[in-house]
């Protein structure tokens, strides 16, 4: 079974697959050891650690740069964000796919949302859906194995109607060739539920303080759960931390208690 048919298939599962999001090589080992079954980047995690911020700050040349020592370090899946596909280009958004394809990349997470000066805003729901399925095109006559997971953000945008408004767009998006559904900043259940229901295709979920257990989520019918870049955003915590502490105390003991 290659990558690809086991990626397919942890969205088969009655438990939803847990996404280990990584950054580097050493998380990317990190989360194998661990038993995870599948790893995806996190652009916000790569670019605050290459000193950007999320957004597309980042060349795509620097994100292909951390996937190669990615995928050489690991034999897990790993499914790249994208972002909005760094370009506003279809046909160079086709050439990032295929080079991220070329080196052993199973899936990517592409949004609707796009960054200008420091500013997110949504695509119109059928201009983006037209770029899907251009995308899904070009991957099925060329025979790509690439888990599309197409990322919506009116709840990360704090669109009115959200709910509504995503449920729209993923009928959109399931219809131009999406593989799954990825909507940030859910968390209340019975509209995940509601959500689920509305369509065909896995629902991916990601990381809030308010969202349910895994088990109440797997209830509501989701597919995949993700970190996005919390893990990477409390080890920095840490990492802050404890070099103030060695600074204060004038002693290195707090790094081996």
């Amino acid at each position: 079974m290659t990558n690809f048919q086991k990626f397919i298939q942890l969205h088969e599962n009655d438990t939803p697959l847990l996404l280990g999001n990584v950054w580097d090589a050493i998380s990317a080992l990190s989360f194998e050891k661990a038993g995870y079954e599948a790893i995806g980047t996190s652009s916000a995690a790569i670019a605050n650690s290459l000193g950007y911020e999320d957004g597309e700050e980042m060349s795509f040349d620097e994100l292909l740069s951390i996937v190669k020592i990615i995928t050489t370090t690991v034999k897990i899946p790993l499914t790249v964000d994208m972002e909005a596909g760094y370009s506003r280009n279809i046909n160079e958004i086709i050439k990032n796919i295929e080079t991220l394809s070329k080196n052993d990349v199973i899936g990517i997470n592409i949004e609707d949302s796009i960054t200008i000066n420091k500013k997110s805003t949504i695509q119109d729901a059928n201009d983006f859906a037209k770029i899907i399925k251009k995308i899904k095109l070009h991957l099925l006559i060329n025979n790509i194995d690439m888990f599309l997971n197409v990322r919506t953000d009116s709840y990360i945008l704090g669109l009115d109607n959200a709910k509504n408004e995503t449920i729209k767009r993923i009928k959109l998006y399931e219809n131009a060739g999406a593989d799954g559904i990825f909507v940030p900043y859910i968390t209340n259940t019975n509209e995940i539920r509601e959500i689920v229901e509305s369509n065909t295709v896995p629902i991916n979920v990601m990381a809030m303080p308010e969202l349910e257990s895994f088990d109440k989520l797997q209830k509501a019918g989701v597919k995949r759960i993700s970190m996005g870049p919390f893990v990477y955003s409390n080890l920095k915590e840490n990492l802050e931390a404890g070099i103030r502490t060695i600074k204060k105390d004038q002693s290195f003991k707090a790094l081996f208690q």
